[in-house]
C-alpha cells in the first residue's frame, strides 16, 4: 500500500474537485453530495462499531463499511465517461447478506406493532442515526440517478443497509433488555 505523503493538495480549493477519471466537478454537485453523504454514513458506522462489543455486528460493521467504499468509488465515477474499476462494483452476494441478516434479525425480535422513537442504548440509537444518513444518501444517489447513469446495485445496497440498520437497532435494544418507545398518536 501507498503511503500517502501529502494531505493537501490546494486543488480543491476553489470549489471544484476530481472524480475518478480525472473530470472537474463542482463540490456542490449532486455526485458529491451522494458520495459525501456515504462517506458520512461510513464514519457515523465507525461510531456505532466502537460502541458493540467484538462479534458478529461488529464484524458485519466492518464489511458495511469496506462495501461503502465501492459505493463511493462507484459513484465518483461519471459512467459516460470513464468505464467503472472493478472497485466500484460491491462483492459477490453483498446484497443478499444484508437480507439474510435481516432476516435472521427479524426471526429473533419479538413482534410489536407501532412506530418506534429512535433511542434506547447508546448504540441502538447510533444505529438510528446511521439509518436516516443511509436514507439521505439513498435520496441524494436517486437524485443522481435522475440525471446521469448509475449502477442500480448501489441504489438496492443503500436501501437494503437502511433496513439492516433499522432491524439492528432493534436487536441491540432488545439483547439488552431495553424496551423501545412506540410512537402515541396524541391527536386521537
Amino acid at each position: 500500500m501507498k503511503k500517502i505523503t501529502k494531505v493537501y493538495t490546494r486543488s480543491g480549493d476553489e470549489g471544484m474537485t476530481s472524480l475518478v477519471g480525472g473530470q472537474r466537478v463542482s463540490k456542490a454537485s449532486v455526485r458529491l453530495e451522494s458520495y459525501g453523504t456515504i462517506d458520512e454514513l461510513s464514519s457515523h458506522l465507525g461510531l456505532l462499531a466502537a460502541l458493540l462489543p467484538d462479534g458478529d455486528d461488529k464484524e458485519m460493521i466492518f464489511r458495511i463499511q469496506n462495501n461503502l467504499f465501492n459505493v463511493c468509488t462507484n459513484l465518483a465515477t461519471d459512467q459516460e465517461q470513464t468505464p467503472l474499476y472493478p472497485s466500484a462494483h460491491l462483492p459477490e452476494g453483498a446484497i443478499a447478506s444484508l437480507e439474510q441478516e435481516v432476516d435472521a434479525i427479524m426471526k429473533m425480535l419479538p413482534e410489536k406493532q407501532g412506530f418506534i422513537l429512535p433511542g434506547g442504548t447508546q448504540a441502538a440509537a447510533q444505529a438510528h442515526v446511521c439509518r436516516t444518513v443511509c436514507r439521505r444518501a439513498e435520496r441524494r444517489i436517486v437524485e443522481l440517478a435522475a440525471t446521469a447513469k448509475t449502477s442500480p446495485e448501489v441504489l438496492q445496497y443503500v436501501n437494503r443497509l437502511s433496513d439492516y440498520l433499522f432491524v439492528l437497532s432493534k436487536k441491540l435494544n432488545f439483547m439488552a433488555g431495553c424496551s423501545e418507545k412506540i410512537w402515541q398518536n396524541v391527536c386521537k
